[in-house]
């Protein structure tokens, strides 16, 4: 379970960065930003919901 929390954290942390790349780099008007920021976004709403429903199972204790 930790790893998976892990690996979902790193890669909101890499949306987050490439969105801020794509906000530098992109002159052109591009949707790729808005794109990285949605998919954070999903990630972070999907870490969430994992993490009540580990919870609601038992699997994360206080």
């Amino acid at each position: 379970m930790k790893i998976i929390v892990i690996l979902i954290l790193v890669s909101i942390f890499a949306s987050l960065f490439s969105a801020l790349f794509f906000l530098f780099q992109d002159k052109t008007g591009s949707t790729r930003t808005v794109k990285a920021l949605t998919l954070r976004i999903s990630l972070s709403i999907a870490l969430f919901i994992l993490l009540m429903i580990a919870h609601y199972f038992g699997v994360i204790a206080k």
